[in-house]
């Protein structure tokens, strides 16, 4: 009785054994590393701009308030075709400051501000507003941000494009050493890569406003640079 417990013993040893070894047994003996790359270049359809104004007072004359600068800026944007819904305020500085209203009544030179963000869908209405600017009170004008508003769909092409330039490089690798090459064992999506460049031309200010060169005849300032994207993934598939 002992021996047969003893048999029976180690045929479940061995069972269990054998079962580990299944169990870790590597279903992709040989394997090949790949990464495919893609790139895209994206013509802007929205440019967000931000235009900081602020209180100005000259010499000998009164402080400009920042009701006033502001229903003027406001009615410039709506005469141009801006509508209000593409105006946002991006800040305010010294407005909601109890501190900054009683300081103000002893020193007049404090002076409030308010910064406001624009959308637009072209340059011609961004070269018009800037005409309109009341250089005293533009205290800047700059281009914070430009985007496509299919940039989802630019990205999932990309992607696509991407893994199938990973699956083109493993085919031709394995056949130069008599391989081909059977199922996507594992794919990773690295970080995609967006430049996305301003404007060639920035317009600032610093109280001074910047104009067309009427003179040279050049009145298109603004020349957009495409939006490139960049995406790559790592593929490891089968080799037969």
């Amino acid at each position: 009785m002992k021996h047969l417990c003893f048999f029976v013993g180690v045929l479940l040893l061995a069972s269990s054994v054998k079962s580990q070894t299944q169990l870790f047994t590597n279903p992709y003996p040989k394997t090949i590393s790949v990464s495919g790359q893609a790139e895209m270049e994206i013509v802007p359809n929205e440019i967000y701009v931000q235009v900081d104004l602020k209180e100005f007072k000259k010499k000998g004359e009164e402080k400009v308030e920042l009701a006033r600068i502001t229903k003027e800026f406001l009615q410039n944007c709506r005469s141009v075709g801006i509508a209000d819904s593409a105006i946002s305020i991006a800040s305010m500085e010294g407005i909601n400051s109890n501190d900054w209203w009683r300081k103000s009544k002893k020193d007049p030179t404090l002076l409030a501000g308010v910064s406001y963000q624009i959308l637009f869908n072209d340059v011609s209405k961004m070269e018009k507003l800037i005409e309109t600017l009341n250089e005293d009170a533009t205290a800047n004008f700059q281009i914070v941000k430009v985007w496509h508003t299919n940039m989802t769909q630019f990205k999932r092409q990309l992607k696509i494009k991407a893994i199938k330039a990973a699956k083109e490089k493993a085919e031709y690798l394995a056949q130069a050493v008599g391989e081909g090459i059977g199922s996507a064992v594992t794919i990773t999506e690295n970080e995609p890569h967006m430049l996305s460049p301003f404007a060639q031309y920035q317009y600032s200010y610093s109280n001074a406003i910047v104009t067309n060169d009427k003179t040279s005849g050049n009145n298109d300032l603004v020349n957009f640079k495409k939006i490139k994207l960049e995406f790559s993934v790592s593929v490891v598939y089968a080799l037969r």
